[in-house]
């Protein structure tokens, strides 16, 4: 049974539509002070206005806490170590931020006393789920506030009148209701006149990448050194990886890099359209599997490429804090022992692509490969590879009939 009155809350601030309504929602109506906590985590000019913006709607404490390094180093590398993608395009960046959200929520709501959590994810989408199972595998003895579950303002038209009828500034409108979502790693649009996925987005919604038609007419040419299956330094600079995402995410916004407009399966049943600009991830994506192809043994890529879905889908549905996750991540973690290398890339009119790759330790070996004449692989062993391998055929089709031709 859900509590009528609570001590304290800690709210997942973002100083958007919705959190900015529910300050003084979640004071009416559980009597409670209200906590607000902004993880910074790439955003931006975003955050400027975030401290002033709760305190005068009602916060009576804000927590603005920088979580770049942490985001990127503990996870954001893990996922890329992974190559997570979900369902072919999306590159999981607001997935991935949740259980860093939550974590640092439940840290502060300990620090300071509070009895409840709260955030401000809509009752149809992943997020409630993502923040709820990280909440709850943390500290599960946690009281859980979900205004959008619990509220009568049943539409963002609901809050923005709302909003303005107690004077509260909010960053939509109602032409432009959509909602956005951005880190270190990407930025989301969703909702609004996107929810018409026959609709083309408007040129001015896109906030970290040129139009690939407006690109440059040069193309730009990257180095990405690793180690163990972390990017290190670019164009031989070594840098932490806050500092390299951001430097990557400025070289791929100037080239349209990264940009996509997919339909996705939501964990909770329903079909929703996202757009998302990721320019540096796609680069870091790319880099990553260049190095790989010269030092991940094949049978180890092919057992780690079958992982690969799972670990996707695990992080999309909000088990990030979960056994499974932990062994496939450790599983994923071994196999990047080797990857150390230097990828070069190509940045060109929205593409990304590879145009050389080296290591200190290949397995790719030259004299092996050539098509030229060598002393390392005899030619004609290949006769007796292919008989047995075509053994099982011949006697398939020996038992049930050949193919057809």
């Amino acid at each position: 049974m859900k509590p009528t009155k609570l001590n304290k809350i800690v709210l997942a601030y973002s100083g958007g539509l919705d959190t900015s309504v529910i300050i003084p929602w979640l004071k009416e109506t559980y009597q409670s002070e209200v906590v607000a906590f902004c993880a910074d985590i790439g955003q931006g000019a975003e955050l400027e206005p975030v401290r002033e913006k709760a305190l005068a709607t009602g916060a009576c404490k804000v927590y603005v806490e920088d979580l770049k390094l942490e985001f990127a180093r503990d996870f954001l590398f893990p996922l890329l170590r992974a190559n997570a993608f979900y369902e072919n395009f999306y590159l999981l960046g607001t997935s991935i931020a949740r259980p860093l959200i939550a974590k640092e929520q439940i840290r502060i709501a300990q620090l300071e006393g509070a009895e409840g959590v709260s955030h401000g994810a809509t009752g149809k989408g992943n997020d409630q789920v993502r923040f709820e199972l990280a909440y709850l595998a943390l500290d599960p003895d946690i009281h859980i506030v979900a205004p959008w579950r619990e509220w009568d303002l049943d539409s963002r038209t609901a809050l923005i009148d709302y909003a303005e009828k107690h004077n509260i500034p909010v960053p939509v409108t109602k032409a432009k209701p959509y909602s956005t979502d951005r880190n270190l790693f990407h930025i989301s649009f969703e909702g609004g006149v996107l929810e018409d996925p026959w609709f083309e987005p408007e040129a001015d919604m896109f906030l970290m990448s040129v139009a690939p038609e407006d690109a440059p007419d040069e193309a730009g040419i990257l180095e990405i050194e690793y180690v163990e299956g972390d990017a290190v330094a670019l164009n031989g600079v070594r840098m932490a990886p806050d500092a390299l995402l951001t430097e990557l995410n400025e070289h791929g916004g100037k080239h349209g890099i990264g940009r996509i407009d997919i339909v996705e399966n939501r964990f909770v049943g329903m079909k929703s359209r996202g757009v998302y600009e990721t320019p540096g991830g796609t680069i870091l994506h790319e880099a990553h599997r260049a190095v790989e192809s010269v030092t991940l043994d094949r049978e180890v890529m092919r057992l780690r490429d079958s992982l690969i879905t799972e670990y996707a889908r695990l992080v999309y549905n909000g088990f990030w804090y979960s056994p499974e996750r932990e062994l496939i991540q450790k599983t994923i973690d071994e196999s990047q022992k080797h990857v150390s290398g230097t990828a070069r890339v190509k940045l060109f009119k929205g593409r990304c692509w590879v145009v050389g790759r080296k290591a200190e330790k290949l397995l790719y070996h030259k004299e092996t490969a050539s098509f030229e004449k060598d002393d390392v692989y005899r030619q004609d062993d290949a006769e007796g590879f292919i008989r047995l391998n075509a053994l099982r055929l011949k006697l398939y089709a020996q038992a049930y009939g050949k193919y057809k031709v």
